[in-house]
């Protein structure tokens, strides 16, 4: 269980090489050696990631998830569960797309829908299951600014990442009667290798930062935090523009 102090003993994350995923990973493994449990596809970087971990002191397990495959997120939960509780669970897969060919191709959009939301639901339902069995615990979904209100450039990211929001917003209160905490992040942009060789937004920033703001939220037992805090206030001008000035703003 998380300790007095919101040290986790064990972490489970789906999407186990989102760089921002593993970031948060070794912010809560600085404090001590975790059981960690990486879900993600099979691959040279989900190796390196378990390597990574492991020269932190950290007991790695891998449990093979793909986003796509929907009729199994279920199972992998299952047993990604099966070595013990699991105190802090963090939903941080998702794809970024190419939005012009997401709202011209059906197959592009449809994509981009299953893996950012429809596979997020999946997931979410599975892990709140047994979260709700075992009585305690966190979850942390990685929403997006883009929820609040998406441009032109992004809308169909955004989209989904709005669903994605709504929906996990709505389990903090389903899930907080169970002793359950849920913790929505929207970060904006974040040095990675989705955003490499695009143009950084104003307050942009890293992994590492964002993962300092999610520990603390996650110990605080915060349910929505920005990342950095100052996009807030950014967004809610944003929100409020009106949409003749809105869509003449840079994309």
């Amino acid at each position: 269980m998380i300790d007095a102090v919101g040290n986790p003993q064990s972490v489970l994350l789906m999407g186990g090489t989102s760089e921002i995923g593993l970031a948060v990973v070794e912010a809560f493994a600085s404090d001590r050696p975790l059981r960690v449990v990486l879900a993600a596809r099979p691959s040279d970087r989900l190796d390196a990631a378990k390597a990574r971990l492991e020269g932190l002191g950290c007991a790695v397990e891998t449990v093979a998830f793909d986003a796509n495959e929907l009729d199994t997120h279920a199972d992998v939960v299952r047993k990604a569960f099966t070595g013990g509780d699991i105190d802090v669970a963090i939903v941080a897969f998702g794809l970024l797309g190419d939005n012009e060919k997401a709202w011209t191709d059906v197959d592009t959009a449809v994509e981009l829908v299953q893996v950012n939301y429809t596979a997020a639901v999946s997931v979410g339902v599975a892990l709140a299951e047994k979260l709700r069995e075992q009585g305690h615990g966190s979850l942390v979904a990685f929403s997006s600014v883009a929820a609040e209100r998406a441009r032109r450039s992004n809308f169909v990211y955004g989209s989904t990442k709005a669903g994605l929001d709504a929906f996990y917003s709505g389990l903090t209160e389903a899930l907080r009667p169970h002793g359950v905490g849920v913790t929505v992040v929207r970060p904006g942009f974040v040095h990675t290798r989705m955003t490499e060789g695009m143009k950084a937004a104003p307050l942009s920033t890293t992994p590492e930062a964002v993962a300092t703001i999610v520990v603390d939220a996650v110990r605080n037992r915060r349910e929505l935090v920005w990342a950095p805090a100052p996009v807030r206030l950014l967004m809610s001008v944003l929100r409020h523009l009106p949409r003749a000035v809105f869509r003449r703003l840079p994309g």
